[in-house]
């Protein structure tokens, strides 16, 4: 009968390459050869004694008599004892959810016996809880290596490859949960969760759909859909998803104002602010800073109206609630607004009232400029144009629209200087026709 070594010898001369250099890993020769050993040193031994003691310190733990289990087991406990003794002060240490200890006293019995495949897989369990992740990863794997291949092994080692980052490792633990458990639906979740982070935005929408179809009241589940469909650019299925939560009662102030987002994007202004409302009036503490931004874009969008009434709606109800950068950026949209419903009295009232609050606010005097022109003011114009060019961030668009008033007046030669300027600082493609234009007209004119 040939031995195991001789065995080895002849698999090894038929091997080549890249298989040869396998066979020949030390690493991997024992484990072959440990492979042909009956498993059957899981559990660490103990003498009997030993196991006296052990049933001793059980019988106060079932009793919940933590403190004095733990004083019998380190009294008879030793750095020769059985791996059995530190799994059991681990044990204690985790049902008084002391993790690290517990985790610690788990490390040091798998120190003693590396098969001891439920202390791997407390140990996982213990640096879960911990938050530690990352350390919990390897003490997963090995209880799967040591054949503990179960549904919540595999979920956890999924959860746990999910925080570290890894998705595509979190998929294939997911899967193998799922089919261990299909009737757990938080496996279901975890692997939708990990296409949803692989980007691999179809694949989760239509899982998600399964699970919706069993769990229709699942706000979670019709929250990664519509993020799925915003990720596959298909923003109204996300805003059906999003009503839909509304409904339920589910959709926080963060689902609205991403709701009233997309309404805003798909040049639905009317929906975008009734839903920016219905955010506001859901917040719990009173932050109407997002809905000024909301009413921000739809003012930039040009939908004046529905901003106004969201404007009106942080002035009579939240204007207590905002700070100094707030009020200034409520001030400009009131004046926006103003302009639009040709209030130009109150617009100039509240542009100063911006001023007196900043005299640094550069948007405030290029409006106030641009006032002045339309009044037939150039000289006041110029002024507020040439505050306003003092001031970094706003020096661009300052120089450009002083140097349109020039070309109003016809003093073309005058606005090159600073159209060319404007440019330097800040080059802008619509900029730089508009600059070669007055160009031709300056050359035509000289």
């Amino acid at each position: 009968m040939l031995s195991l070594s001789t065995l080895l010898l002849a698999l090894v001369s038929q091997q080549t390459g890249a298989e040869l250099q396998l066979w020949q890993d030390p690493k991997f020769r024992q484990r072959l050869v440990e492979s042909y050993v009956a498993e059957t040193d899981l559990e660490p031994s103990a003498t009997q004694d030993e196991r006296e003691q052990i049933q001793s310190v059980l019988a106060l733990m079932a009793a919940d008599k933590m403190d004095e289990a733990a004083v019998l087991l380190d009294r008879h406990r030793t750095p020769a004892s059985s791996a059995q003794f530190d799994f059991l002060r681990g044990g204690i240490h985790f049902q008084k959810d002391q993790f690290a200890e517990a985790g610690d006293a788990y490390a040091a019995a798998v120190a003693k016996h590396p098969k001891f495949r439920r202390a791997w897989r407390q140990l996982g369990l213990a640096r879960a809880r911990q938050g530690s992740y990352d350390r919990a990863l390897p003490a997963l794997t090995k209880v799967i290596e040591l054949g503990g291949a179960d549904a919540n092994s595999y979920g956890l080692l999924g959860y746990a490859y999910a925080i570290a980052g890894n998705h595509l490792a979190a998929e294939s633990a997911y899967r193998m949960a799922n089919l261990l458990d299909p009737a757990n639906f938080d496996w279901k979740l975890g692997m939708a969760e990990s296409f949803f982070r692989q980007k691999r935005y179809a694949d989760a929408a239509a899982l998600c759909g399964l699970l919706l179809e069993a769990h229709p009241d699942n706000a979670t589940f019709w929250l990664l859909q519509a993020n799925a469909y915003v990720g596959l650019g298909q923003p109204m299925l996300a805003a059906q998803n999003f009503e839909l939560l509304d409904r339920l009662g589910k959709a926080s102030s963060d689902n609205l104002y991403l709701l009233g987002d997309i309404y805003t994007n798909q040049s639905l202004p009317d929906l975008a602010a009734a839903t920016y409302l219905r955010a506001l009036a859901g917040q719990k503490d009173p932050n109407p800073a997002r809905a000024l931004r909301a009413a921000k874009d739809l003012a930039a969008r040009g939908a004046l109206p529905a901003a106004s009434l969201l404007v009106t709606r942080v002035e009579t109800a939240h204007a207590d609630f905002l700070g100094a950068a707030e009020q200034k950026d409520l001030l400009r949209l009131r004046a926006r607004i103003a302009v639009a419903a040709g209030a130009i009295g109150e617009e100039v009232a509240v542009l100063e009232e911006i001023v007196a609050l900043d005299p640094l606010d550069g948007e405030a005097l290029i409006l106030l400029g641009q006032h002045a022109q339309r009044g037939g003011d150039p000289e006041q114009a110029v002024f507020y144009f040439e505050r306003a060019a003092g001031i970094e961030a706003f020096e661009a668009d300052a120089k450009v629209r002083h140097a349109q008033l020039l070309v109003g007046q016809g003093k073309y030669a005058e606005a090159l200087p600073l159209l060319r300027r404007a440019q330097q600082i800040e080059p802008r493609d619509k900029i730089q026709e508009y600059l070669e234009q007055v160009e031709r007209v300056a050359k035509s004119r000289s």
